[in-house]
């Protein structure tokens, strides 16, 4: 990945609407962002953020109350949000965008066998004659880590374990060798092992395959083992990105901070975890200021008034707040952020190797 050459994905003033009991919320607030070759890119926040809504606008799976209301999504020369039909978005979404959701039997249908589901995509998407597209998908079976794929390729998604089923899932997003993978928090309902397991084999296949990836996630520890870049998005819009490193070591944003004082892993023993005080606001109500501004015993007076602009920290790292702003009072990091310095390896708070 390099963020000197041009990005694969711009995301430019983006604003997502959706229409609810009469009412218009505002799920997406004129959020940027680029993508570039080959990175891995995770989205955190908490729930309701707009993380999957961002995302959704990639592949035109936005429900049917909600519209984009502005900006754009470049990709490929074109601009995704002038596609308006199904039959148009089938040359983008699985053939050149695949997501990877959280709920696999939510992905597969229970009453076809693995192997058929596997094989109509490719057939779909690459026009493959059945004995070839069989060939493709018995070899993306073991390539995803199924054991004797020839034997499992007849059965049902309910003769596999969950973890299995994600594995299935993961190489149905493979079959059309899509640019961007989206992995929509693909560990969520699986165990700590298989977790670690689906982790590995999505970076072992993105180096094989070259796709970029992104990660919808509210797991710092996932973020800290697979990031390349980090977005944390807050009441629908990014407030900070940087490296994987610059959010965990030098977080600019007092959500930021937030999250990282909320892991388990910095906490005292007899001390009750941190937990952030308060609620995200509606966004049905049109927010003035700082969104976190009520929940954030750092606000500034500015915070309740004006919304800060993007402050940049590094030239791979910004920071909405007005904490930032040269005339701002100086405001120290709470403890947390000061103990993930002292640790110096971001990687081993959920087992990674230190390197990568």
């Amino acid at each position: 990945m390099s963020e000197t050459s041009n990005p694969i994905l711009k995301v430019r003033d983006l604003e997502v609407k959706f229409r609810v009991r009469n009412k218009e919320l505002t799920a997406i607030r004129r959020v940027s962002l680029d993508l570039y070759e080959n990175e891995t890119l995770a989205i955190v926040g908490e729930s309701g953020s707009g993380k999957t809504v961002l995302t959704k606008t990639f592949t035109g799976m936005l429900e049917s109350n909600g519209r984009i209301a502005g900006g754009s999504v470049e990709f490929e020369g074109r601009n995704l949000v002038d596609i308006k039909t199904d039959k148009d978005w089938e040359a983008i979404r699985g053939a050149k965008i695949a997501t990877v959701f959280q709920d696999p039997m939510t992905s597969l249908n229970p009453l076809k066998r693995i192997g058929v589901q596997i094989t109509e995509v490719i057939e779909k998407h690459q026009k493959l004659p059945a004995e070839e597209a069989r060939r493709i998908a018995l070899t993306l079976m073991g390539k995803v880590g199924i054991k004797d794929p020839e034997k499992r390729f007849s059965d049902y998604p309910f003769q596999y374990s969950g973890g299995m089923r994600q594995r299935i899932v993961i190489a149905i997003a493979l079959a059309c060798k899509p640019r961007i993978l989206i992995c929509d928090e693909p560990t969520t309902a699986l165990d700590v092992t298989i977790q670690a397991q689906i982790l590995d084999l999505i970076r072992y296949l993105q180096r094989e395959y070259n796709f970029t990836t992104i990660y919808i996630t509210h797991d710092l520890g996932v973020v800290a083992n697979v990031a390349d870049r980090v977005a944390v998005m807050y009441a629908g819009q990014i407030v900070e990105y940087g490296s994987v490193r610059e959010i965990f070591y030098d977080p600019r944003h007092p959500y930021t901070w937030a999250l990282i004082s909320s892991l388990p892993t910095l906490a005292r023993k007899g001390e009750p975890l941190f937990a952030i005080p308060g609620t995200p606001p509606t966004l049905f109500n049109q927010i003035v200021g700082d969104a976190f501004a009520p929940r954030n015993h750092y606000a500034l007076n500015v915070d309740f008034e004006e919304e800060p602009p993007f402050f940049q920290v590094s030239p791979t790292h910004f920071a909405k707040t007005w904490l930032l702003d040269p005339q701002a009072p100086h405001a120290d990091p709470p403890e947390a952020v000061k103990v993930m310095r002292k640790k110096g390896n971001i990687y081993t708070e959920s087992g990674a190797e230190a390197s990568r």
